[in-house]
């Protein structure tokens, strides 16, 4: 129990000196690229510069972030690597991104030559499997839109032209207009709930 007591201990340490690191990073040393001449067409010379305004600071950090999670979720895709990444925001706001859980990266990470626990693993292969299935619905929601997309092409030519109108009674519509219209009209409902899926990822991040 002892042990079990002082592993937590260090693995709470660790973290907050890994928070701590992050947030001297972002705090005095983050920067942004200036461009400042060419000395060939394919070497550059480039310069660090801080970024002095607080506002542009936090929406850059903001962005960067964003793409970091992106960048970690091809790893993850890509490689099948378990991953961690703390960063701590210019307010000093803790943000994270781990996977498959906290505990399997922490664990491999202070003892890389030990087989994780059962526990462990299952929860590990059950947050893989959630993810593999999320990511499959995602390229079949993208070929539905793509085909959805070039269906309602010619819809939108024809109310550009006229053609086709709101006001019009849809039991005017022939076959193929219809077929239009329901594609035109997927595309507005997908892309509404994915803008509202957004907005809910963006509560949920700025509540964690």
């Amino acid at each position: 129990m002892r042990y079990v007591f002082d592993k937590f201990i260090f693995i709470v340490i660790f973290l907050f000196m890994l928070l701590s690191i992050c947030n001297m990073f972002i705090n005095k040393a983050y920067f942004i690229l200036v461009m400042e001449g060419k000395k060939t067409a394919g070497r550059q010379k480039i310069s660090m510069e801080k970024i002095k305004n607080e506002a542009a600071r936090y929406t850059s950090f903001s962005k960067r972030r964003l793409s970091l999670y992106k960048l970690a979720d091809e790893l993850v895709q890509q490689h099948n690597v378990d991953i961690g990444i703390v960063l701590s925001s210019p307010t000093n706001k803790p943000y994270s991104f781990f996977h498959p859980t906290v505990e399997a990266v922490t664990q491999r990470f202070l003892n890389p030559n030990i087989e994780l626990s059962d526990t462990t693993k299952l929860v590990a292969t059950n947050v893989r499997n959630n993810v593999n299935e999320i990511e499959y619905k995602l390229a079949e929601l993208k070929i539905r839109e793509d085909v959805a997309s070039k269906e309602a092409f010619t819809l939108d030519q024809a109310k550009e032209k006229g053609e086709i109108g709101w006001w019009e009674d849809i039991e005017k519509l022939k076959t193929d207009e219809l077929t239009q219209f329901e594609a035109w009209l997927n595309i507005a409902d997908y892309k509404m709930k994915d803008r509202l899926q957004q907005l809910k990822n963006e509560v949920a991040s700025n509540a964690s």
